[in-house]
């Protein structure tokens, strides 16, 4: 397992705030053979000088600045396009790994002979104090599974492109990520998850992510331009992804 390189893709825009942090719980994971390639969209703040002190400190560390601002998807698929790695794994750029995240992950696709896994994740507040909001994951879940509740994070995931194959991400400005996995599992039959919160999900004020609405938008999107699902399929797995939201929300609201 040792030999095997893992390529983690991280996009960066004006992330000048929490990028030092996100690299640095890389730089302390306890499995060492990895290369973190991110991709600056055109960044406005001192997100590059950040990450250039980075590159000439730890060679496993690139930088790649793209020439226009295009979104997320095109951010990650130049980061897939260039990485070595027999497994991809997807970091943001205010998201935090805990030093186990790749060694528990790569122990269950070798042990179980599969290509594809994600984590629970803790939520924290902006500044980064940890919140009582865990999102857990399912031992494992499916298409039909992933379409009735988008629990999978992308900062969770960890790729075996030997088993699975190469992929890019699904190329919408928004969801690109829930879409993937779909896609995904439609060339595996379970995305198998680990129980523990190994990353920590930043809860950042005005981000994409934070909008509800915005999300809700985004899955139907995804149901019925992306997934092309029917009409009456689309509605039956919506009405089960909102009672999943409700769920996450209402216990957030309790914690």
């Amino acid at each position: 397992m040792k030999e095997s390189l893992v390529s983690i893709i991280t996009p960066v825009y004006n992330a000048e705030e929490f990028i030092s942090q996100t690299i640095e719980s890389v730089q302390a994971q306890t499995y060492e053979n990895w290369e973190m390639i991110l991709i600056d969209d055109c960044s406005t703040d001192s997100s590059a000088e950040l990450i250039n002190k980075k590159v000439e400190e730890d060679s496993r560390v690139k930088y790649i600045k793209l020439d226009k601002n295009s979104g997320a998807a095109v951010t990650r698929n130049t980061g897939l396009s260039v990485a070595n790695g027999r497994y991809i794994a997807f970091l943001d750029s205010d998201d935090i790994w805990k030093p186990d995240k790749l060694k528990l992950q790569l122990e269950l696709l070798n042990d179980k002979k599969v290509g594809f896994c994600f984590t629970s994740y803790r939520y924290v507040l902006q500044n980064g104090e940890p919140m009582n909001k865990v999102a857990r994951a399912p031992e494992k879940i499916d298409y039909n599974g992933l379409l009735k509740n988008t629990i999978i994070g992308c900062s969770t995931v960890l790729i075996d492109k030997k088993i699975i194959g190469d992929f890019r991400m699904t190329d919408v400005r928004r969801g690109q990520d829930t879409a993937t996995w779909l896609q995904l599992l439609k060339r595996t039959k379970f995305a198998y998850g680990i129980y523990d919160d190994l990353v920590w999900y930043r809860v950042v004020s005005g981000s994409l992510s934070d909008n509800k609405w915005t999300a809700i938008k985004r899955t139907w999107n995804t149901y019925r331009n992306v997934e092309h699902l029917s009409l009456p399929k689309a509605m039956y797995v919506f009405v089960f992804y909102a009672y999943n939201a409700l769920k996450k929300r209402i216990k957030k609201e309790r914690d």
